[in-house]
C-alpha cells in the first residue's frame, strides 16, 4: 500500500494536473506580489544591500539544500558555462538589488505596478537579443505598457521619497535585469537544471553584493536590536517564500501548463502588489495607478496575443 502510494505521488509530480499547475501558477504570482509589500518593509530597519544580502545568503541556503536533496552530485561546468553563469549572476544582483533601492524612493504599489511590465520587457529584448519573437510582434505591446510605466512613474500618486523619477527607473532597471536574465538562462538550462542554474546564479550574486556592505549600511550601524519584529518576518517572507516556494510553484506550474499560459497568470503579481500595499502598507489607490497598471496589462496581452498569432 505504501509503495502504491508513493508511485501515484511520484506520477502526480512528474505530470501535474492542470488545476494544480494553474494553482501553483497563481501562488507563485501571488507571492512575488507579496513580496514587493515585504521588501519595503525590510527597508524599515535594513538598508537595500543588507536587505539584499540576507535574503540571498538565506535564499542560497534554501536552494543548496534542496539541490543536494534532489540531486547531490558534483557538477562539471565548462569555463563558457562559468562565464555565463557569472553574467547570469549579475542579472539576479541587479534585479534583487535595484528593485530595492529603487522602493527606498517609491511605493510599494509604484514598484509594482513597474514590475508588471516584465513579460513585455522580456519579450522585446528576447526579440531584440536573440530574434526568436519577431519584433514588429511585441513593439504595439511594449509602448502600451511604456506608457504606463512612464504614468506611474512621472505623474506618480503617493511616491515614498524625494525622487520617485529616481526610484521608479531603478525599479524599472532591476526588471530589465530579469528579463536579460530569463533570456540568458534559455541555452544553460538545455544543460544542467534549473535548480544548478538557480543555486550558481545566486552564489555569484551573493558574493559580489558582500563588498557593498561597507557603502551601505542601516542594521549594521544601529545594531541588530534596532530591528523590529515585522521587519525580521519581512525578510523571513523574502527568503522563505518569495525565494524558495515561489520559485518551485512557478517552476511546477510551468511545467504543467507551459511557460506561454504560466506568464500571463503571472500578471497577477502587480495587482497583488498594489492590494496588498492599500492593504497593510496603507498606500492609497486611485486612478492613476488603475490606469497605469490597465495599459501594462494591454500591452502584456497584446503582446501575448500576436506572438501566439505568429507561432500558429
Amino acid at each position: 500500500m505504501t509503495t502504491g502510494l508513493n508511485d501515484g505521488i511520484q506520477v502526480a509530480m512528474s505530470h501535474p494536473s492542470t488545476t494544480l499547475a494553474y494553482g501553483s501558477v497563481v501562488l507563485a504570482a501571488l507571492l512575488w506580489g507579496g513580496s514587493i509589500v515585504a521588501q519595503k518593509m525590510a527597508l524599515g530597519s535594513f538598508s537595500a544591500v543588507e536587505a539584499s544580502v540576507l535574503r540571498d545568503i538565506g535564499g542560497l541556503a534554501i536552494l543548496l539544500a534542496t539541490w543536494l536533496s534532489k540531486e547531490g552530485a558534483a557538477i562539471t561546468i565548462s569555463r563558457a558555462d562559468m562565464r555565463l553563469l557569472g553574467f547570469l549572476g549579475l542579472g539576479v544582483l541587479g534585479n534583487h538589488l535595484l528593485i530595492l533601492m529603487g522602493l527606498n524612493y517609491v511605493s510599494g504599489a509604484v514598484g509594482g505596478v513597474i514590475i508588471g511590465s516584465s513579460p513585455v520587457v522580456t519579450a522585446l529584448l528576447s526579440s531584440m537579443l536573440i530574434r526568436d519573437v519577431a519584433l514588429r510582434a511585441v513593439w504595439a505591446g511594449a509602448l502600451l505598457s511604456f506608457a504606463g510605466v512612464g504614468l506611474v512613474s512621472v505623474a506618480g500618486f503617493q511616491a515614498a521619497g524625494e525622487q520617485p523619477l529616481l526610484g521608479s527607473t531603478l525599479v524599472f532597471l532591476g526588471v530589465v535585469s530579469w528579463a536579460l536574465y530569463s533570456i540568458g538562462s534559455r541555452t544553460i538550462m538545455e544543460r544542467m537544471s534549473a535548480l544548478t542554474v538557480n543555486w550558481t546564479t545566486l552564489m555569484v550574486a551573493t558574493v559580489l553584493q558582500i563588498p557593498l556592505l561597507w557603502t551601505d549600511q542601516k542594521m549594521m550601524n544601529a545594531g541588530i536590536n534596532s530591528v523590529t519584529t515585522s521587519d525580521w518576518l519581512a525578510l523571513g517572507y523574502l527568503i522563505i517564500f518569495a525565494t524558495a516556494v515561489a520559485q518551485q510553484a512557478w517552476l511546477f506550474g510551468v511545467k504543467g501548463i507551459g511557460p506561454s499560459r504560466a506568464s500571463v497568470l503571472g500578471n497577477l503579481t502587480p495587482v497583488a502588489a498594489i492590494g496588498l500595499s492599500a492593504l497593510i502598507l496603507g498606500e492609497s489607490v486611485g486612478l492613476i495607478e488603475i490606469i497605469g497598471i490597465g495599459l501594462i496589462l494591454a500591452g502584456v496581452w497584446v503582446v501575448n496575443r500576436q506572438t501566439a498569432e505568429q507561432n500558429s
